[in-house]
C-alpha cells in the first residue's frame, strides 16, 4: 500500500524535532507493508527533494525566501493572523502544497492520502483526494482544534475537511471530545502519534534538585507558572528549560524578577539526541500546559523513568495517571505546583516508582510497532469503505 503524507512540520535532517513522530510513523509503516512518501514545505538550507531513514521527502517553496517563516516555527497561525505579508504567503503556501501533492500522487499513486493538521493540509488534502478519488485520514494533533475553536472564520472550513475525510484521528481523548463537540456527527478514531522508544531509555544517576521543562516558550506551554512555583518551593531547585519561542525573553526578565534567574540554565531547542541525558538527569519534568494536544514530552521523559508533574489539563490525562504513572495539578494552581514538586522530592526515592510505572505505560501506548499497526488498520478500513 502507498500512503501520502501531508504536512507542515516534518524533519529538516535526520535527528531534528520538527515533527519527528511523523518521520517515526512513517518509518514504521513499512513493517506493516506501508510505503509513505511525504509532502512538507522547503525551508533554507534543506534540499527540495530528499530522503531521511529510507522515507521520500519532496518540499515545496511557497514564498520568496525570506518571507518563507510559516513553517518550523510552530507559530503559523499567530503569524497569519497578525501579518498581511504571512497572509499572502500562505496563499502561496496552500497552493504550492496542491501542485507538488498532485505532483507527488501521480508519481507514487498512492491509496491513501494522510493529512496531519487539518490546517493547512487537511484542506489541500480534500482537494487532491476529491480531484484523484483517493480517501483521505486526517489527523488532529492540538494547535488546529484549538484554531477551529478560537477563530471563527476557520470552524466552517474546519467542518468541511472533517466532513471530506473517509477517517478523523486525533492523538488523544480530549482532542475527540474536543472535536465532536464542534462538529457533531464526526466521531474521531484515537489514534497516537509514536514515540522513540530506542532513543529514550533510563539513566544511572539523577539530581535531586534539577527539575525540567521541554516545549517551546509561549503561552500555552506555561513556563511562567513553574517559574511562580519555583519561587514559592520550600527547596532551591534547579531548572533546565529547552526549546525557544516568542516569549523567551519576557520569560527570562521574570526569572530575573522572581530572584531565581541564577538557578535556570536556558538551553534553547536542542537535537533530540540532545534530550536523553536531561531527562536522565532530572529529579523530574514539569509539563505545566493547558489544552495540550497529547504531551509527547511527558511521554519521552516516562521511557526514561523521570518523575512528570503536570496539569490536569488536555491530552495529558492519556499520559499522566495520577499516583500511578506521575503527578497531576489543578490547571493553573501555582501554588499547589510548589507544594505537589516539595513533597515529590522529599518522598523516598524522589518517584521512582512512578518513574517505573511509567515507563512500562509508555512502552504499551506509544510504541511505534503500536501505533504502525493501528494506521495501518485505519488505512484499510477506508480502503474497504471506499471500495464498497
Amino acid at each position: 500500500m502507498h500512503v501520502l503524507f501531508l504536512t507542515h512540520s516534518f524533519p529538516r535532517s535526520e535527528g531534528d524535532a520538527a515533527g519527528s513522530f511523523i518521520l517515526r510513523l512513517a518509518v514504521a509503516l513499512r513493517n506493516e507493508d506501508v510505503k509513505v512518501q511525504v509532502v512538507a514545505p522547503a525551508t533554507e538550507g534543506v534540499p527540495e527533494a530528499d530522503e531521511i531513514e529510507g522515507i521520500r521527502v519532496e518540499r515545496f517553496r511557497y514564498a520568496p525566501r525570506r518571507y518563507e517563516r510559516l513553517a518550523y516555527t510552530g507559530n503559523m497561525a499567530g503569524d497569519v493572523a497578525s501579518s498581511w505579508t504571512a497572509k499572502l504567503a500562505l496563499v502561496g503556501f496552500l497552493g504550492s502544497d496542491f501542485v507538488h501533492a498532485v505532483r507527488a500522487r501521480r508519481a507514487f499513486e498512492p491509496q491513501v492520502v494522510h493529512a496531519h493538521w487539518w490546517f493547512p493540509n487537511g484542506v489541500v488534502g480534500t482537494w487532491v483526494g476529491g480531484l484523484a478519488h483517493i480517501p483521505l485520514v486526517t489527523t488532529l494533533h492540538g494547535t488546529d482544534v484549538r484554531l477551529a475553536r478560537t477563530v471563527g472564520v476557520a470552524k466552517p472550513l474546519f467542518s468541511h475537511v472533517l466532513k471530506r475525510s473517509a477517517a478523523v484521528t486525533t492523538v488523544s481523548r480530549w482532542l475527540k471530545e474536543e472535536t465532536e463537540a464542534l462538529v457533531p456527527g464526526v466521531h474521531p478514531t484515537v489514534a497516537p502519534m509514536p514515540v522513540a522508544t530506542d532513543l529514550f531509555e533510563p539513566g544511572n544517576s539523577r539530581d535531586g534538585a534539577r527539575l525540567l521543562f521541554v516545549g517551546r516558550l509561549n503561552d500555552q506551554k506555561g513556563l511562567e507558572h513553574l517559574l511562580y512555583a519555583m519561587a514559592a518551593m520550600k527547596r532551591p531547585v534547579k531548572l533546565d528549560v529547552v526549546g525557544d519561542g516568542p516569549n523567551r525573553a519576557a520569560l527570562e526578565n521574570l526569572g530575573r524578577q522572581l530572584g531565581i534567574e541564577p538557578r535556570i540554565r536556558w538551553h534553547g531547542q536542542v537535537p533530540q539526541s540532545a534530550l536523553p541525558p536531561l531527562y536522565q538527569s532530572a529529579a523530574a519534568i514539569v509539563v505545566p500546559s493547558v489544552e495540550e494536544g497529547l504531551g509527547l514530552a511527558a511521554v519521552e521523559a516516562l521511557l526514561c523513568e523521570t518523575p512528570v508533574v503536570a496539569f490536569d489539563s488536555g491530552g495529558l490525562r492519556d499520559v499522566i495517571q495520577h499516583e500511578k504513572t506521575g503527578l497531576l495539578v489543578k490547571a493553573g494552581d501555582r501554588a499547589a505546583l510548589a507544594t505537589t514538586l516539595d513533597e515529590l522530592l522529599a518522598r523516598d526515592g524522589r518517584g521512582t516508582q512512578l518513574g517505573r510505572a511509567g515507563r512500562l505505560f509508555a512502552l504499551s501506548a506509544f510504541a511505534p510497532e503500536s501505533a504502525a499497526r493501528r494506521y495501518a488498520e485505519i488505512y484499510r478500513q477506508v480502503l474497504g469503505a471506499n471500495a464498497s
